[in-house]
């Protein structure tokens, strides 16, 4: 019996010096472990702090498009018929046109006697000039460096050579009618740009020795012909502005600059709300005019006066609009004048009957066939973009005008009987209505008032009064004249 224990005790030590030194070891296995995960995770963190990772240029001025913004309106950013520069090359239904790039390329070089001999000298400008182009895309161009410089050469040739034959130096017979505002909106997307040195260069190049009359014109002067008919504005371009859109880096900032160059030296302060919308606007006595200058996109007030430049709103402007905003939203370097213009619009139209009332007044037009769309298409320009109101153009017509006359007891006061008793013909009328009512019937009141004082006269008052109250408890009442003839 003893030795069946003592075979017991030993058969137990055994078990628990099996169980101390399985946990030793699954101890020194954790332990091993967590000293792999950190040796694993400092030498992550080592590679990736001494990693080169490629600066930004000051270079940069053409980016994608931020994916929110995407989102709400992806064909406002990506190109319909025709890819420029890199981001969009390759596109399966943009393959068509390249054909026809092509043709507007051989009729640079195929018409001249040294076409050839002005190729080779392209070819080494491009190759000259291929690291600082690359250098103003954003994001990292994975063309080589051969590919590159094809699509340097090709694109601009095709862009000069229509910039010129729509300016009017021939006729193209390449392009069909609605090809051409497709094209437009096309070449002044912002993923779809070339930068404007390469056609400056292509320019200088190519047509330096042309005989044709527009070969005087700048590229400028050609660009904003070609893009002016996007505003529906004429080509006049405004000499005030030539230095700001010498410095653009491609098409949609060079546009952006001419339509806002007027306006590049007003004062700028924070703005922190939009404006009211028209019809509050008008309830509480402002009054909406035409401007009548020409500076696009400027508004002015005076008092009550609130004055405002025409604005045509279709697919194109919207196109225009949003790239506008997007490449003022990525580019540090220009001030968010469209994103301000854009926000007090918003703040406008709040409503179709906002957009009537505009129309009206000679302020909008648009051919989008209800005014509910118009209302909707300028309600989602600003959908997802964000803007803190720094640096807005338009902070004095907003903030110091038109806030200061609202603040106004007598404004507040015109604005709630406006919108309350007189937002509409019906309202009014019943308004009218109600009023000439209490009209008659303070007049039968008075009429009242008048006989019972004619009764008072031989009557006291208490008397009166004691008989008013005792009314409900009493004979009926007998009219004073019909007393006197019961007594006669």
């Amino acid at each position: 019996m003893a030795g069946r224990n003592v075979w017991g005790l030993k058969r137990l030590f055994l078990q628990m010096s099996c169980r101390r030194r399985n946990f030793e070891a699954f101890f020194r296995r954790c332990a091993s472990t967590s000293s792999q995960v950190q040796e694993n995770c400092k030498a992550s963190l080592l590679k990736k702090l001494n990693a080169k990772i490629p600066e930004e240029s000051d270079n940069v001025c053409i980016y994608r498009v931020p994916t929110k913004l995407r989102q709400v309106e992806a064909k406002a950013y990506d190109p319909s018929i025709v890819s420029i520069g890199p981001y969009h090359r390759g596109d399966q239904h943009l393959k068509e046109m390249e054909e026809v790039k092509l043709k507007f390329f051989q009729r640079v070089f195929k018409s001249r006697q040294e076409g050839e001999d002005e190729l080779d000298r392209v070819i080494s400008a491009m190759e000259k000039l291929e690291p600082r182009a690359r250098s103003c895309y954003a994001d990292d161009v994975k063309l080589k460096r051969d590919e590159f410089i094809e699509m340097m050469t090709i694109d601009g040739c095709f862009i000069l050579q229509l910039l010129r034959e729509v300016g009017g130096c021939s006729s193209s017979s390449l392009l069909q009618r609605w090809m051409l505002p497709t094209l437009r909106r096309d070449l002044i997307k912002l993923e779809n740009q070339l930068p404007m040195i390469v056609l400056h260069k292509l320019l200088k190049l190519v047509y330096a020795n042309s005989q044709c009359e527009y070969s005087i014109l700048s590229l400028q002067d050609l660009a904003l012909k070609f893009f002016n008919p996007l505003l529906q504005r004429n080509s006049h371009t405004n000499a005030a502005g030539a230095i700001v859109m010498n410095g653009a880096c491609h098409f949609l900032d060079l546009f952006r600059s001419s339509i806002f160059s007027e306006i590049q030296d007003q004062d700028r302060k924070r703005q922190p709300h939009m404006i009211r919308s028209v019809t509050v606007l008008k309830e509480a006595g402002v009054v909406l005019e035409k401007s009548p200058n020409d500076r696009a996109f400027d508004v002015q007030s005076e008092g009550r006066f609130l004055k405002i430049l025409p604005l045509h709103i279709d697919d194109h402007v919207g196109t225009l609009f949003r790239n506008m905003v997007v490449f003022e939203q990525c580019h540090k370097k220009c001030k968010p004048d469209a994103t301000a213009y854009l926000f007090f619009f918003d703040g406008l139209v709040n409503s179709a009957d906002d957009v009537e009332i505009l129309h009206y007044k000679g302020i909008v037009h648009h051919s989008l066939g209800s005014n509910e769309e118009a209302a909707n298409l300028v309600n989602k320009l600003c959908r997802e973009v964000d803007w803190d109101g720094e640096e807005s153009y338009l902070h004095k017509v907003v903030c110091e005008d038109i806030d200061v006359y609202f603040m106004s007891a007598r404004t507040k006061l015109r604005g709630r009987l406006v919108h309350y008793y007189f937002s509409n013909w019906t309202v009014g009328i019943s308004t009218v209505a109600g009023l000439f009512a209490l009209y008659l019937t303070l007049i039968q009141t008075g009429c009242s008032v008048a006989d019972a004082l004619e009764y008072m006269q031989e009557e006291s008052f208490w008397s009166y009064l004691s008989l008013s109250f005792f009314l409900p408890f009493s004979r009926p009442f007998m009219p004073l004249d019909q007393k006197n003839l019961n007594e006669e």
